[in-house]
């Protein structure tokens, strides 16, 4: 008897989604429902977990396995139960709030570790659930509620912080750009070990058009620069009218329409050095217009690097073996113990 083939409607549950009309998050939820059916996963496989925002209403929308925890910590319970059940299919949905302040730590310490988890960060650079605070991606002089004079901070860069924590898969999309979403979940699916994607989210209540110069047709086209592994970076409105080029340790943009560069002079991608040097490179590279250099969207890094949770079982089973038990409770009572006894009445 052959199983039913699973449908995006089949990820959908029974509860009313509730985030407000227009948000990006159902854009998000939207593809995330339609590439499960494709990874030919049983559906009580899949846990979505979650932490508190916006994003965090996901696990609900989802007909999985879930778990809404709390704040910041959803990369804490993910790790726990992917070391555990390393046969379930582990995705952390955050925001940038969420992921990046209170939950900073459990985030770069899921990704030094490699554990198999995969991780969208939601980023519309704004504490949406919360009514408009500044957060962690928040650029410098955002007036909110919470900064009216202008921030003074200097907002982290999400992916830059995910290659220096060493994740082996670093990604961005974009929520509106559909089929590109689909496929970096695709990829991030395949993934062995941590898989991090940011996610440009347009949050139009509290922070709108915040990443207008990555998704507004009129710019998009200069604004854009797709990563695809084995290609030049090429871009422009056909595609192929500027490249970019290294120079020293960042890029330049170069006029391939003009005649004077062509293809060959621009760097051809390539995601799967050990050393980050050149994804860095690239996740410092995000204009706000097109007078800047493109914002880059695709994956940056994805290298091959035994899973956290792969060498813990590892060392467990080893050690099983080197003891002679069988079981845990075999384990637990083989080697050095002790019976403690209670004191004489």
């Amino acid at each position: 008897m052959t199983e039913a083939t699973l449908t995006a409607k089949d990820f959908q549950s029974d509860q009313e989604v509730r985030w407000c009309p227009g948000c990006g998050d159902y854009a998000i939820l939207k593809s995330v429902q339609s590439v499960f059916p494709e990874l030919g996963i049983p559906r009580e496989n899949f846990v979505v977990v979650s932490g508190i925002g916006c994003s965090s209403r996901f696990p609900y929308y989802m007909s999985t396995f879930g778990f809404h925890s709390i704040h910041g910590r959803a990369p804490g319970f993910a790790t726990g139960l992917k070391v555990t059940r390393p046969d379930l299919d582990v995705w952390v949905v955050t925001g940038d709030g969420d992921g990046l302040s209170i939950g900073g730590n459990h985030l770069i310490h899921a990704l030094r570790r490699n554990v198999g988890i995969k991780i969208l960060l939601f980023n519309n650079r704004i504490y949406g659930l919360t009514k408009g605070q500044y957060s962690p991606t928040s650029e410098v002089g955002k007036r909110t509620s919470s900064t009216p004079l202008g921030s003074v901070d200097n907002p982290f860069n999400p992916l830059a912080l995910a290659l220096g924590a060493g994740a082996t898969f670093v990604a961005r999309s974009v929520d509106i750009f559909q089929a590109h979403l689909k496929d970096v979940l695709r990829r991030a699916a395949a993934h062995k070990g941590t898989a991090f994607v940011e996610i440009y989210q347009n949050c139009n209540i509290f922070n709108d058009q915040a990443f207008s110069y990555v998704t507004d047709k009129t710019s998009r086209t200069d604004g854009v620069v797709y990563l695809e592994h084995g290609r030049p970076l090429a871009f422009g409105s056909k595609g192929s009218e500027k490249g970019l080029r290294q120079n020293g340790f960042g890029f330049e943009v170069v006029d391939l329409a003009a005649g004077s560069y062509t293809e060959e002079d621009c760097v051809v991608w390539d995601e799967t050095p050990a050393n980050p040097a050149l994804a860095f490179m690239m996740a410092q590279m995000a204009g706000t217009g097109p007078a800047d250099l493109p914002t880059p969207v695709g994956v940056l890094r994805c290298v091959e690097v035994p899973s956290f949770e792969s060498g813990v079982i590892a060392q467990i089973q080893g050690e099983v073996g080197r003891r002679g038990a069988q079981t845990l409770h075999d384990l637990l009572h083989s080697g050095d113990t002790w019976t403690v006894e209670p004191p004489p009445a």
